[in-house]
């Protein structure tokens, strides 16, 4: 057992995936933070919050024994990608293009959080289900009084992180002045295990293959569209909201999964584009704590277990005479995370740009651009490739 102290900051999926992965290691780890609320569903009823796990992610996951642990019949394969420009262009992305099974599986937010808490449970992982109000040196204090010494201490403590400000760790954000706005849907037509994205000049539109319920078949619908949009409709009453917003979707997707109805009550939460400086003194940013980038392409929760796999990688292979909070050892868990990073980053934010501008010769080369994507076979692998992380 490495006894030198490790305190994870927040017990969300990726501060909870630390713990379990430093644990497993042989490291010292106290997690801290109050459980995530998770109320028990029947067996048609799905969280609102659903994650694309990518086929990096699941690793990490199955090597945290918690994969298998998850209700597979709550656990739903995409196969395949549509990708919809705004006047006609289309790209299709398919498993088979870059010889796999499945581009990703989508999970329910509270599935993840279940078993990840049970498996901490199991392990016997000490967690303080406490609030983080402040440092002293290396000493965190909690809203109880408790003081709890530290050699490192993992943020994992979402997008306004406490532990990111006490720390004077460098954070920049920048409003899109756009909401995403999330409810699951009941489809007339069948998934067929396939997500499908429209991008609509002003807003960006996906619909995730989830399990059929009792009543039909399901998406998970992730709307990005401008703020004021957003706060129009949710301001409605829930019967005329789910008119207008069915409305919205016979006229977005063509009927492409033939008429859609709400089934579950929606929310909407504002879009950014976030980087921090990852890591202080003794101190490492993990997940939205340490970064935030457009949802379209799906990929912030991998991002985050992507943090959580190299910080991992990086403290079992340091060497046994550095501290796990030595700046030598931080700094290379923050070199490891700058390529990833920057990359999903640049391409998400530049799609967003691309897909927000409205001239009439960037309008018509962006879909050209799609036709052109669609028929060359290696750029698809390469897409593929970049997706599973």
């Amino acid at each position: 057992m490495n006894r030198q102290d490790i305190i994870v900051c927040g017990s969300g999926i990726a501060g909870s995936a630390m713990a379990l992965g430093l644990a497993r290691k042989g490291f010292s780890v106290t997690l801290l933070g109050p459980a995530p609320a998770r109320p028990e569903l029947d067996r048609d009823a799905y969280h609102p919050r659903v994650y694309a796990i990518s086929i990096a992610s699941r690793r990490l996951l199955e090597s945290l024994g918690v994969w298998q642990m998850m209700d597979s019949r709550r656990v739903t394969p995409v196969e395949a990608m549509e990708v919809h420009g705004d006047t006609g262009g289309m790209v299709t992305l398919h498993a088979w293009q870059a010889t796999e099974h499945t581009l990703a599986w989508i999970v329910e937010s509270g599935e993840m959080e279940r078993v990840l808490q049970q498996a901490i449970q199991v392990y016997g992982l000490p967690w303080w289900q406490e609030k983080f109000t402040e440092l002293q040196g290396r000493v965190v204090c909690t809203d109880t009084g408790r003081r709890l010494p530290f050699e490192l201490l993992i943020g994992a403590d979402g997008a306004r992180s406490p532990v990111r400000r006490a720390a004077g760790i460098h954070h920049h954000s920048r409003p899109y002045g756009d909401h995403g706005v999330v409810v699951h849907l009941e489809a007339e037509l069948p998934h067929q295990n396939t997500a499908v994205q429209w991008f609509t000049g002003d807003s960006i539109l996906a619909l995730l293959p989830m399990p059929d319920t009792a009543t039909g078949h399901q998406v998970s619908m992730v709307w990005s569209m401008p703020e004021q949009a957003a706060t129009d409709l949710m301001a409605r009453e829930a019967d005329a909201r789910a008119e207008v917003l069915e409305a919205r979707l016979a006229a977005a997707t063509g009927g492409r999964l033939g008429r859609l109805r709400v089934r579950s009550t929606p929310f909407a939460f504002p879009l950014f584009l976030e980087r921090s400086g990852m890591v202080g003194q003794g101190v490492a940013l993990v997940s939205d704590a340490a970064h935030r980038v457009h949802p379209l392409a799906g990929q912030g929760l991998n991002l985050g277990l992507g943090d959580v796999n190299d910080l991992l990688r990086v403290l079992v292979e340091k060497e046994t005479y550095r501290s796990v909070g030595d700046p030598r050892v931080l700094s290379r868990y923050r070199r490891a995370r700058a390529e990833p990073l920057v990359a999903m980053s640049v391409a998400t934010d530049g799609l967003h740009r691309l897909f927000a501008t409205q001239a009439a010769p960037v309008v018509a080369l962006r879909n050209l651009g799609m036709h052109a994507v669609d028929r060359l076979p290696f750029i698809k692998r390469f897409l593929i490739d970049g997706a599973a992380g």
